[in-house]
């Protein structure tokens, strides 16, 4: 009797041990934490705003003192108040065109920069750059590029907003670089834009603030986030930070642009914006060394 409960016990417990069907759960509201949000793109698009309305800070201050002090003389002067309003009107009216032309104010780099190197490239190097172009464009939504090489020794690449967005991008890149790296690169600069990183990348390139101004509007460790966008998108991080390590191990002539103070005020709208870095900081989310090791212990 005993020995028979011990078997049915068995054949329950086998039972209890069999595989059983569980149904998955899915959840609408996931998003994966690589893909740029429409959040994300408005805050950068705000940080435009924002830096334009912070320089006429002193301006606004005064006005709204006066504007205060007219309103409040109604006691003693009963039409003192439309003056107050009239002006208060006006002043908004040309605040907003100060915001008007910080926008457009960026949209005027890709002339410069154009006009600072001469044309470089072979007619095989503009096929196959305009190729990975067009390949990952419908990727990161984007269509309508231009794809321009130039001639320097430096490694570096740039996506420069205007009527018609372009892709700046040295000869001695796309003549050095393993196709995966390029790749990579091109990915980069068009996460930044799917990012809403351009206008404000550009703008801190022509504003003429100081340094510290310009990082912040650009964005510190901008470049950081698009390398995780770019990376979860060609679903190969390991060819971006190829081109990163490339970028870090170069010798930079000092005939170069990216030798030069121009770049140094234009460096924020660059794949690597410390080209002429002599000395890696591990500090820096926007430092090539910190970025491609991160890449690399992905």
């Amino acid at each position: 009797m005993a020995t028979k409960q011990r078997s049915r016990q068995r054949r329950s417990t086998h039972r209890d041990r069999s595989p059983r069907y569980v149904a998955p759960v899915l959840d609408p509201t996931w998003q994966s934490p690589y893909a740029p949000t429409s959040a994300e793109r408005h805050a950068n698009h705000r940080a435009v705003r924002d830096f334009a309305f912070r320089r006429r800070m002193p301006q606004t201050v005064v006005i709204s003192i006066v504007v205060g002090g007219l309103i409040g003389g109604v006691a003693f002067v009963p039409w003192l108040p439309i003056i107050g309003v009239a002006i208060a009107g006006l002043y908004a009216w040309e605040l907003w065109r100060a915001l008007q032309r910080a926008e457009r104010q960026g949209r005027t780099l890709g002339a410069s920069l154009a006009a600072r190197f001469d044309a470089g490239g072979t007619a095989k190097d503009q096929e196959r750059l305009t190729t990975v172009i067009d390949r990952l464009s419908a990727t990161f939504g984007s269509s309508n590029l231009r794809a321009v090489i130039v001639r320097d020794e430096g490694y570096n690449a740039a996506l420069v907003p205007g009527a018609r967005d372009t892709f700046v991008v040295t000869d001695a890149l796309v003549r050095d670089f393993e196709l995966i790296e390029l790749e990579g690169v091109v990915a980069h600069c068009l996460a930044r834009q799917r990012l809403g990183l351009l206008m404000r990348e550009s703008l801190a390139c022509v504003s003429g603030a100081n340094d510290e101004a310009r990082r912040e509007l650009a964005g510190v460790g901008a470049t950081y986030r698009a390398d995780e966008v770019a990376a979860a998108a060609i679903r190969y991080p390991l060819g971006l930070a190829g081109a990163l390590r490339r970028c870090a191990d170069q010798s930079l002539p000092t005939s170069s642009y990216f030798a030069s103070p121009d770049y140094d005020a234009q460096r924020w709208i660059w794949f690597d914006v410390h080209l002429d870095r002599m000395e890696p900081d591990p500090s820096d989310l926007d430092d090539v060394i910190l970025r491609a090791r991160a890449l690399e212990e992905w």
